[in-house]
């Protein structure tokens, strides 16, 4: 089998092993779209919550375990985003990444040096990991993980790479894995919930079925009441309720971008620019029907398209 052809070191290296690298003195801070996405994850978390409450009530009747013991376990879990050992069952079981081999962190580990020196970022406080993928990708995730596909590691050159990776330390030091994570942690309760009604919902549709129409009106009527008498005693908040998900994507596309703009200003504008263009070119290649996306669809993605991140990458160009 032919070996892969090593795509180009073109990478400007300021940072190279051996140099000084001087670190700032606050390495994180949290911008205005983890607040935002933590403040739109409040409903969600309290009906998860509730969930857990009801849950702990019933352990108290049946085997009198105190109720907040269950409940106090399950609000610090989310600090299990911060501890290492814990981030690396995350990183293996539920992302499937596995640890870099020696050949590929002899690629790795430089680029990742001269990105975070350039960030003023201590390099050792993330661990670096490989999804098997064939797309050109990759992922910040809890407090330390950053993980890069196959592909990008195999076919980008090291500029690319380096911009690749800066992006996702962006995500890492303006706050927006940790919360993420936090956000998709805390409604975990709620999700699985919906899971089982879902498995519920064809029983209930063949119940339905044999209802009379009578017995379809009485509970079209009953069902309307209770939505509108809800919806007048809480001044209309399940209505913007159902706009969250629209919201929740918004702010993720907008975490997006500030992540993009901060490998820009670190100096990777124009390789991560090439990037997009490249994928912009493997889309056009796709068919069309594979490419169409409806409107819902787009408002619902956690991601803006390439063209939208062109656009905005144009002021660093």
């Amino acid at each position: 089998m032919p070996d892969t052809p090593t795509p180009p070191d073109d990478l400007e290296y300021r940072n190279a092993p051996g140099t000084r690298v001087t670190y700032r003195a606050r390495q994180r801070r949290t911008d205005h779209t983890v607040w935002l996405g933590l403040s739109l994850h409040v409903p969600a978390f309290l009906l998860s919550l509730s969930l857990v409450l009801a849950v702990a009530l019933a352990l108290d009747a049946w085997m009198a375990v105190p109720v907040w013991v269950p409940t106090l376990l399950w609000a610090a879990s989310g600090s299990l985003a911060f501890h290492r050992p814990a981030e690396g069952l995350l990183a293996r079981h539920v992302l499937h990444l596995h640890r870099p081999l020696p050949s590929e962190l002899s690629v790795l580990a430089p680029v990742w040096r001269e990105v975070t020196g350039r960030a003023g970022v201590d390099d050792s406080r993330y661990e670096l990991w490989i999804e098997d993928s064939d797309e050109l990708n990759a992922l910040a995730a809890a407090g330390h993980i950053v993980a890069v596909t196959r592909r990008a590691l195999q076919s980008l050159p090291t500029s690319q790479l380096a911009a690749v990776l800066a992006h996702e330390l962006g995500h890492h030091t303006s706050g927006h894995s940790w919360s993420g994570l936090l956000g998709w942690w805390y409604t975990v309760p709620g999700r699985l919930v919906w899971r089982a009604l879902a498995q519920v919902k064809p029983k209930l549709v063949r119940m339905a079925r044999g209802a009379s129409v009578t017995a379809w009106g009485v509970f079209v009527v009953l069902v309307g009441y209770l939505a509108l008498a809800t919806v007048k005693a809480t001044y209309g908040l399940p209505v913007l309720l159902l706009a969250l998900p629209y919201l929740t994507a918004a702010v993720g596309r907008r975490a997006e971008l500030r992540a993009d703009a901060h490998a820009a200003r670190l100096g990777f504008a124009q390789p991560l620019s090439l990037t997009l263009h490249e994928l912009l070119a493997e889309e056009s290649d796709t068919s069309a029907s594979t490419r169409r996306t409806g409107l819902a669809a787009r408002l619902l993605s956690h991601h803006p398209d390439h063209r939208t991140r062109l656009h905005h990458l144009q002021r660093y160009l």
